[in-house]
């Protein structure tokens, strides 16, 4: 009989978080929001936001 190994996928960064003490506010890594781009749009009660990376590494949230 034979058995299929399979090699084990990697985490990703959120997998290998360890989950917030209660009643802390919930955390997202901006690598996951920007997704390799400088800049994300985000919506928010009816405005449109940009959030943005700068070369310094800093971030920016404008309306």
């Amino acid at each position: 009989m034979h058995t299929a190994t399979t090699t084990p996928r990697p985490q990703t960064a959120a997998q290998t978080r360890e989950a917030p003490a209660p009643g802390a506010p919930h955390s997202l890594d901006s690598q996951d929001l920007l997704r390799g781009q400088n800049a994300v749009a985000i919506a928010h009660n009816g405005s449109l936001y940009r959030l943005q990376a700068t070369r310094q590494g800093k971030l920016i949230l404008t309306k």
